[in-house]
């Protein structure tokens, strides 16, 4: 990345970053599948682990999103938010939550591209559980 400038966390752009994370939770719990599937790179190359899939592509993270029920999710409350941008084209976004109705702590992570013809995407995400079990 010679020549980038990947200047963290300037705050203009970690807002964009917020905004577009915060819409796309959003989009979550209303089941809104166009803003899910526009946060997303629609791409054979885009990855998406959930808790019961795993979507290689944008065609089948799309079909997982169809079949989703709408409502409140597995978030009951968040933890910790963290978002890391480097530059203004890169974001990683990390979050941290109790899952709902269970004693069990979530995380979720996705990297973000700017593109200059489609602004940001998630190009990779992930979402898992873990318990009280000790981290090695």
């Amino acid at each position: 990345m010679s020549g980038h400038d990947l200047t963290p966390n300037i705050p203009e752009v970690v807002e964009q970053v917020r905004q577009l994370f915060e819409s796309y939770e959003q989009a979550l719990i209303d089941k809104n599948v166009d803003v899910l599937d526009a946060t997303f790179w629609q791409s054979p190359h885009t990855i998406r682990y959930a808790l019961h899939e795993n979507g290689y592509g944008f065609d089948e993270i799309h079909k997982h999103r169809v079949a989703r029920p709408p409502g409140p999710g597995i978030k009951e409350r968040r933890i910790r938010l963290e978002i890391l941008t480097l530059g203004r084209d890169i974001a990683t976004v990390n979050l941290e939550f109790k899952v709902r109705g269970r004693d069990l702590i979530g995380r979720q992570s996705q990297t973000w591209v700017h593109f200059a013809d489609t602004g940001w995407k998630v190009i990779a995400a992930h979402v898992s559980t873990v318990n009280d079990a000790p981290v090695w």
